[in-house]
């Protein structure tokens, strides 16, 4: 499956997000998830340029597998209240979309995922400092 040529670096690919995953926290993983997600769309597009059938419907498999099996399912959907529940729902959206983008060979429906992708990548990231002074205070607190 992989030339030999590729195989170190996809197996020093792996290792590197696997050591990032296991020291992240909650929220780089999820950073993580929207990366990789991107990612897998980005290289169906590429191979949707290139008419390579096969190869599509895997990089769009492992996206819809980010989303549906990462993404997804790590919604708490009652802690969550609606904010969780809209999440769910474009969730399954994008993962409806992904699908129909591999069946009709449609660069525009990845794109259209890869943007809403972005968006929440970036608001989650933005979330960041917010996330870091909770744990910070939360630290405090059980100090005491």
């Amino acid at each position: 499956m992989f030339s030999p040529g590729h195989s170190g670096a996809n197996a020093y690919a792996r290792v590197g997000v696997e050591t990032g995953a296991m020291g992240a926290s909650p929220h780089r993983l999820i950073v993580m998830l929207y990366q990789g997600a991107r990612k897998a769309i980005a290289q169906a597009r590429m191979h949707i340029q290139r008419g390579d059938v096969k190869q599509r419907g895997l990089a769009i498999g492992k996206a819809i597998e980010i989303i549906g099996d990462g993404l997804q399912l790590a919604l708490d959907l009652e802690a969550g209240g609606e904010i969780a529940a809209r999440l769910d729902a474009l969730y399954s959206y994008m993962t409806r979309r992904l699908l129909e983008a591999n069946i009709k060979q449609s660069d525009a429906m990845l794109v259209e995922i890869d943007g809403l992708l972005a968006t929440l990548e970036e608001a989650w990231i933005g979330i960041a400092p917010e996330i870091a002074r909770m744990a910070m205070q939360s630290s405090a607190e059980s100090m005491r």
